[in-house]
């Protein structure tokens, strides 16, 4: 069977999930592609991939879904690569995997985005590393970015239950893993479509406080505007809290941020982070900035190149501005694609920067590394982390890195 996943971690863990189901199930000659249409290059990739798998194993049954899949379906049903689609409310639930084994039929399984339920399978997903492992909390989004076409595949937010993520977090954990990244399209607003008050900071401190045999605990992308009381002190005060966090910042510029109908200031991401940093100076930050948004100009690009030193950026994911279709920013007035491409080069070379300054802090500094290969972990700020001579995947050691190269710290162990 062959597996490709594109996209966010979402899917990582969605992808993972389907391998449980599928070998439960006993599919043979599968070829499955999570699909991702964040972007148009992300949209193009997805296809790609389609018809390079299809061409390397042509005897494989082709199943796929995800964002793109999900959107454009009628798209990818008339690929003749492609055998069935399935809906992004459906790939995790094995009554329908079942289905389609069962029936051998074609076409596409699923509802619409709107119909999307939440994830209470007992399924977990099947990541062969045991080292650390993604869990989706929420699926969905309840905002309306303009740039943004995810939630035509996604539909509103859904919340996993507590008590769903605590037993699988406690599965995981007995299988040997040693991080959860818990994951989702928006997990900030975990908790806002459930009976109760509850919200990602009361998450975050029940599941410290009830499996204290976990010992790190991760975060993925966050919102600003949404991060309650609780969830900031947890990360001050709980070193079982990874110190990482990574923001959906977008741009430094106000009036691009409301354009882009965000829920956060400038002020707001800089009030954020130096709080945090003044309370546990050891947290690192990463954050998604697009460069080249409608009606941006000069002016307003060189205040997200600001932010970056303000908010002490040490990770940075540039995306050059891609239209998507049927979104409100599609219809502003764009900026040239050259322009586009010149801003992304020039955050992505400051990107690399920063991430340079941030390696020579720690150099010669002890660091809690988790193995998630032979040669190759994670240190507790998410620096990535080469050995010279093998380590056993999935044990956390507490190593030196004595130098650097442009993607990692080096351990000469």
């Amino acid at each position: 069977m062959k597996f490709k996943t594109l996209g966010c971690r979402l899917n990582t863990f969605e992808t993972e999930t389907i391998k449980s189901i599928t070998e439960k199930l006993d599919f043979k000659n599968l070829t499955f592609v999570n699909t991702c249409s964040v972007t148009k290059e992300a949209a193009r990739n997805s296809r790609k991939y389609v018809r390079q798998l299809k061409k390397s194993s042509p005897h494989n049954t082709v199943i796929v879904s995800g964002c793109d899949a999900h959107i454009e379906k009628e798209a990818y049903m008339k690929m003749p690569e492609v055998d069935v689609v399935i809906g992004n409310n459906a790939k995790l639930d094995e009554s329908i995997w079942g289905e389609i084994k069962k029936s051998g039929r074609s076409g596409f399984f699923g509802e619409s985005a709107s119909g999307l339920k939440q994830d209470k399978t007992k399924i977990l997903p099947n990541f062969t590393k045991r080292s650390r492992a993604y869990l989706e909390i929420q699926n969905g989004c309840d905002h309306s970015c303009t740039f943004c076409i995810i939630p035509q595949g996604r539909g509103l937010s859904k919340s996993v239950p507590m008590e769903t993520i605590l037993e699988k977090i406690r599965n995981l954990v007995n299988k040997g893993f040693k991080e959860i990244v818990l994951t989702g399209v928006d997990i900030t607003c975990w908790g806002s479509d459930v009976v109760g008050n509850d919200k990602l900071g009361d998450l975050v401190i029940k599941i410290l406080n009830e499996i204290p045999t976990l010992p790190r605990l991760r975060l993925s992308s966050l919102d600003v505007s949404e991060m309650d009381d609780r969830l900031i002190q947890v990360f001050k005060s709980n070193k079982r809290m990874m110190p990482h966090l990574h923001l959906s910042l977008q741009s430094g510029n106000n009036l691009i941020l409301k354009r882009m109908k965000r829920r956060h200031s400038r002020e707001q991401a800089i009030d954020l982070c130096r709080n945090l940093k003044a309370a546990r100076p050891e947290l690192t930050f990463g954050a998604d900035l697009i460069a080249g948004f409608p009606t941006e100009n000069d002016t307003m690009f060189l205040d997200t190149v600001k932010l970056i030193d303000e908010c002490d950026i040490s990770w940075l994911h540039i995306f050059p501005y891609s239209e998507r279709p049927n979104t409100p920013a599609s219809r502003m007035p764009q900026v040239e694609k050259s322009e586009i491409l010149k801003r992304s080069k020039t955050l992505r070379e400051l990107a690399q920067r920063k991430k340079i300054q941030h390696f020579t802090k720690l150099k010669n500094k002890p660091l809690s590394v988790l193995m998630e290969s032979d040669f190759r972990g994670r240190a507790e700020d998410f620096s990535e982390i080469t050995t010279s001579v093998p380590l056993q995947p999935g044990k956390i050691y507490q190593l030196k890195a004595e130098n650097y190269n442009n993607d990692c710290l080096i351990v000469n162990n």
